[in-house]
């Protein structure tokens, strides 16, 4: 005798007409005026600052050693460290002394750390900073005018190039938006679903997407070892953290593959070409070359996921959206 899991029969619910909350998706001149900025520091230069005192947004180049009770810690010296003020990459109360200081300065900075403080030591403890401000560099931005929009865009107005980046953020917002209401959509047909599904296929998808994630880390040169030293993780408690998202790709896959029987959608020969086609293109490749390599499980796969693409239209085009 053998136990295997079997695919589970899922009992649907209402999956036509359903009411899901309306995305916003107008711009406003204010999201505008700060993807604008975004550009803008891009494209901004660094200029040694000597004719005044630091301020906040600039980077202070520092020596500094830390004491507790008049004893210098561990890990509390640094040489040449550029820190940027008003960052909050350094302790609570330090940054916000050094603003004000000009090159050459010597201050002392004085600072309680957190009571949560990663290095038990020091946590809750009061500590002095002798600091040394070498150099102090500001960020010098380009004008917003029409050499500005010359420089970012191939439009030769400051108008012209903001009327682009709005019709940008609005398709981006609507992209959004047709993502966000296929998700609702989607995740009611679920809750109003009934089906239980076998742990075996939980873990299978884990699996799965695990290895998914470790191919990408590859690509970037990174193995999953180094990943689960860098993060503390275990490959158990790893696959602990995927469980949601696997036991949601399951739902979603057997609800939508329901909705596609029993609204008995079929893909025509001429729906599973254009499909290869898409392939053939993306690959730049010909379409011949394609059908070459698809074997009948990787057709019927194909064809799966073209049916299940017409549930998400359907019950996405079906459904209503409410303010």
């Amino acid at each position: 005798t053998a136990e295997v899991a079997t695919k589970p029969e899922v009992t649907l619910g209402d999956y036509k007409g359903l009411e899901v909350p309306k995305s916003e998706t107008e711009v406003t001149d204010e999201e505008v005026e700060a993807e604008i900025k975004k550009e803008q520091e891009k494209n901004s230069r660094t200029i040694t600052v000597e004719d005044r005192a630091a301020q906040n947004g600039d980077t202070a180049t520092i020596d500094f050693e830390g004491f507790v009770d008049g004893e210098a810690f561990e890990g509390g010296k640094g040489t040449d460290y550029p820190l940027t003020l008003g960052s909050n990459t350094f302790i609570p109360g330090f940054e916000e002394q050094l603003v004000g200081a000009n090159t050459g300065d010597h201050v002392e900075v004085k600072v309680t750390f957190p009571e949560e403080y990663q290095a038990k030591e020091l946590a809750g403890k009061e500590a002095v900073f002798q600091c040394d401000v070498k150099k102090i560099e500001a960020k010098e931005l380009p004008e917003l005018d029409d050499d500005f929009a010359k420089d970012v865009s191939e439009f030769d107005t400051l108008a012209e190039y903001k009327e682009d980046v709005k019709k940008k953020l609005a398709e981006k917002k609507e992209e959004e938006a047709k993502n966000a209401k296929e998700e609702k959509v989607i995740d009611a047909i679920i809750e109003g679903a009934e089906m239980v599904i076998p742990e075996a296929m939980i873990l299978t998808q884990q699996r799965q997407m695990a290895d998914d994630f470790a191919q990408r880390l590859q690509m970037q040169g990174l193995s999953i070892d180094q990943y689960f030293q860098f993060t503390g993780l275990t490959r158990e408690k790893f696959l602990e953290q995927m469980k949601p998202q696997a036991e949601k790709r399951i739902k979603t896959r057997l609800v939508l593959e329901a909705v596609a029987d029993a609204e008995k959608f079929e893909v025509t020969e001429e729906e599973y070409k254009d499909e290869l086609q898409k392939m053939a293109d993306a690959y730049s490749m010909k379409i011949e070359e394609i059908e070459d390599m698809v074997g009948a499980f990787e057709q019927k796969a194909i064809k799966s996921d073209l049916k299940i693409r017409k549930a998400v239209d359907f019950v996405v085009a079906q459904a209503k959206e409410k303010k």
